[in-house]
């Protein structure tokens, strides 16, 4: 991990396209500023992880749906609808 010490309104500049400032520097908070092209996704770590969480998830979800039981593949033909007016 490269670490690099900026003071407030000092940037970084990744891959050439990627622009991080740091903002304000408030105790143990730090307020960054990134730009970026559209094509590159941002994230909060903890975000990221929770959607990673939920892809590996779907991934390893059953690949069909179960069946329904015998009987009721189809709806009853008596079933209320609701029709706009």
């Amino acid at each position: 991990m490269l670490r690099i010490t900026r003071r407030a309104g000092e940037r970084v500049i990744v891959g050439g396209d990627v622009v991080i400032e740091v903002l304000e520097v408030r105790g143990a908070m730090v307020r960054l500023g990134i730009d970026a092209p559209r094509s590159v996704s941002i994230y909060r770590e903890e975000l990221w992880l929770e959607i990673k969480q939920e892809n590996e998830a779907a991934a390893s979800a059953p690949d069909q749906l179960p069946t329904l039981p015998e009987g009721l593949s189809t709806l009853p033909e008596d079933l209320p609808t609701t029709k706009p007016e």
